[in-house]
C-alpha cells in the first residue's frame, strides 16, 4: 500500500516531545471542521465539498436503480451498522455451506473475497514494500554483477531499478524507525501519567476532551498534555486508537528493514510470481487492519438518514468487498484477480485506495484494466500521498500500459486530494499531481468516516479523495443507469469546479505557487450536483443494460 494509508506518521520533530502523527497535516483540526464538510457546497456553506444536498434535491422525485460498488482494498467490517444492511451478496452462492454453489472456484464468496487469505481462516495482512520483495528475489542473481549478462539486459536494468527504490525506502525507514521507536515509548509514558491525573484505571482511555480537565502546573504532566493535544489535532479517538495506529506504521517501518518474506507462503500458500488461475484466498473480509477499507466502503455508500455514523454519498449502492491489500504493498497477481473478480460478478464501479512504486508484473494489472473496460467498470483510484509530480514518476496501477497499447483509460479515473478552504493549502501537501495523468481532485484533508467497532475516524488522503469520486459515479449511475464507464469518466471530468486563478502551494513543496488548474487534466475538484445535471442531458451507452 506504500503511503496510502491514511493514517500517516511522520518524523520527529524538535525532540521526543514535540512531534506531528501526520506530515500531511495542513487544516485546521478535525473539531474545527464538519464532520460532513466533504459534502457541503462552497457557495452556501463555505467548504469546498461536492454539493452533495444540491444533488439530491435535484434528483427529488426520480427513480434510483441499485449500483454494485466493489472496494478493493484491506477488508471491511461486515458488522458497522452503517454498512451491514448494504453489503453486496452473491445470488448465486449460498451462505456458509462449504461449497463453490456458484462455480466460480471459490468456496462462499457471500460478500466478496480474501486474496490475501489461506486456509483455517488466516490472513497474511502483514507485508513489506513490492521492491524490498523484489530485491530479495533478484539479489541471489544480481548481487554481485556490474554490467548485464548477454540476454539478461532488461531484467538487469530493472534490477538496478528495484535495488535503487529499495535502498531508497530501506534508508527511510530505517531513519524513521530510530526518529520514532522512542516515540512509542513516550506514548506509552505520558498516557500513563494523563491517566493517573484523570484517576483512569489502566484500561481506561482517555479524549482530547479530558484534557482540557487538566489544570496541573506540574512540568512532566503539562508536557504530557502538550503531546496528546498534538497527537489529537492530527489523530480522531482516543489515546488507546492513537497508540495502535502508531504502532501500526511502526511495523510497516520494520517490515521494510526487516522483512518477513515467508509470509506469503506460510498463509496464502500459492506463488505470487504465477498467474495459474488457481484458485486461493478465503472469504475472511473482517481483519484487524480493516479499518482502511472500512472508511473507504462509508464515504461510498454508509446508509443515508439513519442518524448512526455517516453518510455515504450514494443512497442506493451495495458494497462488494474484496482483499487484496495489506499493511504494505500489495501483490500484481491479487490485484489482476480483484478486478476480475468484482467484474465477474457484476460490479459497476470500482474503488481502488491503494498504490506503490514498483510493479513487476504490471502486464497482468494492465490486462485486468482493459477487462473491465471490455464489461463497460469504471475504476477509480487514488493518484497517491507521495507529493509528486505522477506524470514524470509513475505510481502503480496505472491506465499507461506496458505495451503501449493506451495512455489513458476511458474508464479510468485517478484522483488527487483537496482541502475544505480556498487559499493557498488548497491541494494537499501530500496529494500527487500530474497534468497528463491525475484526472480531478476531491476532498481527502480531515475527511471523517467510519471504522471498525462503530467507531468514527478523520484522516488524510487520496485514499479518500478516491471513494468519495467513486460515491458521485455510483450516484450518477443509480439514476441515469443507461450511462457506459466512458460516459461516467466524461460527466466525473466535465463536472469538475473550475478553480481558474486559484494558487496554492504545490504539493510536496514548502512554498512554491502554482495555479491550481495545472495540477490535474481538469484542473478542478469533484462536484455531485453538477455531474447529475450533466449526466440527466445525456444519451446512455451502456452496453450492458
Amino acid at each position: 500500500m506504500n503511503n496510502f494509508r491514511n493514517y500517516l506518521f511522520g518524523p520527529a520533530l524538535a525532540g521526543a516531545m514535540l512531534f506531528s502523527l501526520n506530515v500531511s497535516a495542513q487544516t485546521a483540526p478535525a473539531a474545527d471542521l464538519p464532520k460532513n464538510w466533504h459534502q457541503l457546497d462552497l457557495k452556501a456553506d463555505g467548504y469546498y465539498g461536492i454539493s452533495l444536498n444540491n444533488a439530491y434535491n435535484f434528483l427529488k422525485g426520480k427513480k434510483s436503480k441499485t449500483v454494485v460498488v466493489a472496494t478493493i482494498d484491506s477488508g471491511i467490517d461486515t458488522n458497522q451498522t452503517d454498512l451491514k444492511s448494504i453489503l453486496w451478496v452473491n445470488p448465486k452462492e449460498i451462505p456458509n455451506n462449504g461449497k463453490d454453489d456458484d462455480k466460480d472456484g471459490l468456496v462462499d464468496d457471500v460478500h466478496g473475497w480474501d486474496f490475501l487469505g489461506g486456509p483455517g481462516g488466516k490472513v497474511d495482512y502483514t507485508e513489506t514494500t513490492e521492491e524490498v520483495r523484489e530485491y530479495n528475489r533478484l539479489k541471489p542473481k544480481y548481487e554481485n554483477v556490474t554490467t548485464a549478462p548477454a540476454g539478461s539486459e532488461k531484467e538487469f536494468a530493472y534490477w538496478q531499478k528495484v535495488k535503487a527504490q529499495h535502498d531508497e525506502t530501506v534508508g527511510k525507514s530505517s531513519t524513521e524507525l530510530g526518529q520514532l521507536s522512542p516515540m512509542m515509548n513516550a506514548l506509552m509514558a505520558t498516557s500513563g501519567y494523563i491517566k493517573r491525573e484523570l484517576k483512569l484505571s489502566s484500561t481506561q482511555t482517555f479524549t482530547r476532551a479530558d484534557l482540557d480537565k487538566i489544570s496541573s502546573t506540574n512540568d512532566t504532566i503539562t508536557q504530557s498534555k502538550g503531546l496528546w493535544q498534538q497527537m489529537f489535532m492530527q489523530v480522531d479517538g482516543d489515546n488507546s486508537k492513537v497508540i495502535k495506529e502508531f504502532s501500526e506504521y511502526l511495523a510497516k517501518l520494520n517490515n521494510d528493514v526487516n522483512p518477513d518474506l515467508s509470509a506469503r507462503k506460510n498463509i496464502v500458500g500459492d506463488n505470487p510470481d504465477v498467474q495459474d488461475g488457481k484458485p486461493y484466498g478465503n472469504n475472511v473480509l473482517t481483519n484487524p487492519d480493516a479499518s482502511h477499507g472500512t472508511g473507504v466502503a462509508g464515504l461510498i455508500g454508509a446508509v443515508r438518514g439513519n442518524g448512526y455514523g455517516i453518510d455515504g454519498v450514494a443512497d442506493n449502492v451495495r458494497i462488494m468487498s474484496i482483499k487484496a491489500v495489506p499493511n504494505g504493498d500489495e501483490y500484481d497477481k491479487d490485484i489482476a484477480n480483484a478486478i476480475r473478480f468484482a467484474v465477474d460478478h457484476g460490479a459497476k464501479v470500482v474503488n481502488m485506495s491503494f498504490g506503490k512504486k514498483i510493479s513487476p508484473h504490471k502486464e497482468w494489472v494492465d490486462a485486468a484494466f482493459k477487462y473491465a473496460a471490455d464489461h463497460d467498470v469504471l475504476l477509480v483510484q487514488a493518484s497517491g500521498n507521495d507529493g509528486q509530480d505522477v506524470d514524470a514518476k509513475p505510481e502503480f496501477p496505472n491506465d499507461r500500459f506496458a505495451d503501449g497499447s493506451q495512455t489513458d483509460g476511458d474508464n479510468v479515473i485517478s484522483v488527487g486530494a483537496s482541502s475544505a478552504k480556498v487559499g493557498d493549502d488548497l491541494a494537499a501537501s501530500f496529494s500527487n499531481y500530474g497534468k497528463n495523468t491525475v484526472d480531478v481532485f476531491a476532498p481527502g484533508v480531515k475527511v471523517t468516516s467510519i471504522d471498525l467497532n462503530a467507531e468514527f475516524n478523520t484522516a488524510d488522503g487520496t485514499s479518500f479523495a478516491s471513494p468519495i469520486t467513486a460515491g458521485i459515479a455510483a450516484l450518477v449511475l443509480e439514476y441515469y443507469p443507461n450511462l457506459s464507464a466512458k460516459q461516467l469518466k466524461q460527466v466525473i471530468l466535465q463536472s469538475a469546479t473550475p478553480t481558474s486563478g486559484v494558487t496554492v502551494v504545490k504539493p510536496g513543496s514548502k512554498d512554491e505557487k502554482v495555479d491550481f488548474t495545472t495540477l490535474s487534466k481538469t484542473g478542478g475538484i469533484v462536484n455531485a450536483y453538477n455531474a447529475v445535471q450533466i449526466a440527466s442531458k445525456l444519451k446512455g451507452e451502456r452496453k450492458d443494460k
